[in-house]
């Protein structure tokens, strides 16, 4: 009887993220055309943030307001984890939903998409991580301060970066669901649709966690496997969500901007809290999901560089170092 329980909260946390998700993504896309910004900063900083901040607030209260040493585990593990999912997980699961998309006949097989605009993402990130990175060997405090002021920074100039960007024009969409007869929605009808589909999201992730503790728990499933596999799922799944739906819907730019703008944000402010509010001593675990983390976008960078566009297959690639990791962790 337990178990059907949660088999029906497992289904329950789907219904309400893809409510919750429908209401976000059309609520930030008409923001977006209300304040007449490119459609790369819409997904990269309206959607990313938006999406972003309830797991933020985690390492913030774990380290700031927490008690005992396992607040800094907590903190730094929520830290690292998320670029570490984002890179290796979640990109090349919406490679994968693209070929599968295309086989089904429901769009291309290809990407279309600004490039340029992943690639400005994809080089933020790559310092901003690689220099807090480097502050592992750094045992002074000043510099540690002095870097993660400059992450924040380096942040202020992606958001001019990304709003510097030509408009895109006047694209298609749906009407506001809670205006659905204005031709021009008011700002507070939209904040409010947003807000609620962010709750959506983040009480459809809540709900999935404890869906999948529970089963773990009447399935005897290791608990290491939960940790490694369900929970961080669940952290990043109003990204997932709403980029799987952009993606369907065959906005791409939204799609992977949502993914890329995310791991710039999650690469430079709970960073440079966690350089802030610790002594940023590093084990071998964590430097392994951060050094991965880094050769993932590494990789889909050179392929940009290379190649000029992304081939959804090779992207998909990255996903062997979340499973090969995994697999370590699980044996050792």
């Amino acid at each position: 009887m337990n178990i059907l329980l949660y088999i029906l909260m497992f289904l329950a946390s789907v219904v309400v993220t893809l409510g919750g998700c429908a209401l976000f993504t059309n609520a930030i896309e008409w923001l977006g055309k209300r304040l007449k910004v490119p459609e790369g900063a819409v997904g990269s900083i309206f959607a990313a943030i938006g999406t972003t901040l309830p797991e933020t607030s985690i390492p913030v209260i774990a380290i700031f307001f927490g008690t005992g040493e396992e607040r800094t585990e907590v903190g730094l593990g929520a830290i690292l984890g998320a670029p570490f999912m984002l890179s290796t997980l979640v990109l090349p699961i919406l490679a994968g939903l693209l070929i599968v998309y295309a086989r089904l006949g429901k769009r291309g097989a290809a990407f279309t998409l600004d490039y340029r605009e992943v690639r400005v993402d994809l080089q933020f990130f790559l310092v901003a991580y690689a220099l807090a990175m480097a502050c592992v060997f750094v045992s002074i405090p000043l510099i540690r301060y002095l870097v993660a002021g400059l992450l924040v920074a380096l942040y202020g100039l992606y958001i001019r970066t990304k709003f510097a960007a030509e408009h895109d024009g006047e694209a298609s969409l749906d009407p506001l669901f809670f205006a659905r007869r204005a031709a021009r929605p008011a700002y507070g009808l939209i904040g409010l649709q947003g807000t609620l589909g962010l709750l959506g999201l983040v009480g459809g992730a809540h709900l999935f966690v404890t869906a999948a503790k529970s089963l773990s728990v009447e399935l005897n499933v290791s608990p290491l496997l939960l940790a490694l596999l369900i929970a961080p799922l669940a952290t990043e799944l109003p990204e997932m969500s709403n980029s799987f739906l952009w993606l369907y819907q065959k906005k791409d730019t939204l799609a992977v901007g949502n993914v890329t703008g995310a791991m710039v944000f999650q690469g430079t402010f709970p960073v440079s809290v966690g350089l802030v509010g610790t002594n940023w001593n590093l084990g071998p675990m964590a430097m392994t999901t951060m050094g991965l983390a880094l050769i993932a976008v590494g990789m889909s960078l050179v392929q940009l560089l290379w190649g000029g566009q992304w081939r959804p297959w090779l992207l998909g690639l990255s996903a062997l170092l979340y499973v090969g990791f995994t697999l370590y962790l699980y044996g050792s």
